[in-house]
C-alpha cells in the first residue's frame, strides 16, 4: 500500500493503463509539457512521447471532435477538459456524436473515448471553474458517467473507464484531488465492476447517498451524528445502482440524498424518485435532498455558504429522523 493524493492515484492509473494499452492517447489543453494544471498527467508525456500525450489548442469542441475521430479508428483516447465550465462548447459534440455513434451505426463503430472533467467547488476558483454539469450527462443516454471519490477508486475507476468500449464521461471532484489515502498499486482494476455502489460505512437508522465531493463531507457527518448513519457512495452515476440504496432504504427507512449540484432535476431528485417507486412501503419519511442552490455558482467569497457542509447534513439526517 502507498500513501498518494488523489491527483497522484490518477496519474498512476493513467500511467498503467498506457502501459497495459499502446492505443491509449492522451489529448488535451496543456496536459504534456505543462503536466495539467493540476498535474494529473504531469511526467506521462515525458515517459510516453509526444504522440500519445498530445497538448490541444484551446477548444473544447475541436479537442472532442477530434477523439471521437480517434476512436473510430481504433485508439482509445482520453481527453481532458480543463474545468468544468470549459465542457460547455464541447457539449454539441458529446450529445450528437460521442453518446449517439454506437446505435447511429447499429453497434458496428465503437466509442471507446473517456472525458476527463474536474468538477464542483470548494477551492476559490474564479468564474467558469466550479461548476457541477453531471446531471445533463446523466440525462444523455448512450454516455457512462463515473465519479471516484478517494484515491483508490480513482486509481481503479480510472483504468476501468479507459478499458470501456463505451463513452464515459469520468467527473473528478477538483477539491478532492489533494486528499491522501492508502492505494494499493497492485490490485486488479478488473476484480470488481465499477458500475456499482458502495456501502462505505454501515449504519441502521438513516442511508445518506452521495457521490465525489461530498462522500468525505457525509462521512464526517456520519460520524458527528447521534444516530447510525449508513453512507453510499454512489460511484457510478450512470447507470445509476440504485439496488445498493434501496436494499439500505429497507432496512433503515430515511434517504437523505447530497451533492453539490443545484436541487432542481440534479440527480438528486432521480435518485429520490426511484427509491419512492421501490421503497415506497418502507419509507418512514419523505426522502430529503441536502444540495447546492438553484443559483449560478456564486463567487468564490461566498461558495462556502452555497455548498452543502457537515452541519447541513447532520440537519438532513435530524429533518427525516423527526418526520
Amino acid at each position: 500500500m502507498t500513501t498518494m493524493t488523489m491527483a497522484k492515484a490518477l496519474n498512476a492509473g493513467l500511467r498503467r493503463a498506457m502501459e497495459r494499452e499502446r492505443r491509449v492517447v492522451l489529448f488535451g489543453e496543456d496536459i504534456g509539457r505543462l503536466g495539467g494544471v493540476f498535474r494529473v498527467t504531469d511526467g506521462l508525456q515525458k515517459d510516453f512521447g509526444e504522440h500519445r500525450v498530445i497538448d490541444a489548442p484551446l477548444a473544447e469542441s475541436g479537442i472532442v471532435g477530434t477523439s471521437v475521430g480517434m476512436a473510430m479508428r481504433g485508439f482509445r483516447p482520453v481527453v481532458e477538459i480543463q474545468f468544468d465550465g470549459f465542457v460547455y462548447p464541447a457539449f454539441d459534440q458529446i450529445v450528437s456524436q460521442v453518446a449517439k455513434t454506437l446505435r447511429r451505426t447499429d453497434g458496428a463503430v465503437r466509442m471507446p473515448l473517456v472525458i476527463r472533467i474536474p468538477y464542483g467547488g470548494g477551492i476559490g476558483a474564479v468564474e467558469h471553474h466550479s461548476e457541477s454539469p453531471e446531471a445533463y450527462f446523466v440525462h444523455t443516454a448512450g454516455l457512462r458517467v463515473l465519479t471516484p471519490s478517494d484515491p483508490q477508486a480513482a486509481y481503479l475507476t480510472i483504468q476501468q473507464a479507459i478499458a470501456s468500449d463505451d463513452p464515459v464521461i469520468y467527473l473528478e471532484p477538483k477539491r478532492r484531488y489533494w486528499d491522501k489515502g492508502e492505494v494499493d498499486l497492485d490490485a486488479d482494476p478488473f476484480a470488481l465492476s465499477p458500475w456499482h455502489a458502495r456501502v462505505l460505512r454501515p449504519g441502521d437508522d438513516v442511508t445518506v447517498a452521495c457521490y465525489g465531493p461530498m462522500v468525505r463531507t457525509c462521512l464526517e457527518a456520519a460520524e458527528a451524528a447521534d444516530c447510525s448513519v449508513e453512507v453510499i457512495d454512489l460511484q457510478s452515476l450512470s447507470p445509476l445502482d440504485i439496488d445498493v440504496v434501496a436494499a439500505s432504504v429497507r432496512r433503515t427507512g430515511h434517504l437523505v440524498v447530497v451533492h453539490e449540484a443545484s436541487s432542481t432535476a440534479g440527480l438528486g431528485a432521480e435518485v429520490a424518485a426511484r427509491v419512492s417507486e421501490e421503497c415506497f412501503y418502507s419509507l418512514e419519511a419523505p426522502v430529503l435532498r441536502v444540495t447546492g442552490y438553484d443559483v449560478p455558482y456564486p463567487a468564490s467569497r461566498l461558495e462556502e455558504h452555497f455548498l452543502p457542509d457537515l452541519d447541513r447534513v447532520l440537519d438532513g439526517v435530524d429533518r427525516v429522523r423527526a418526520f
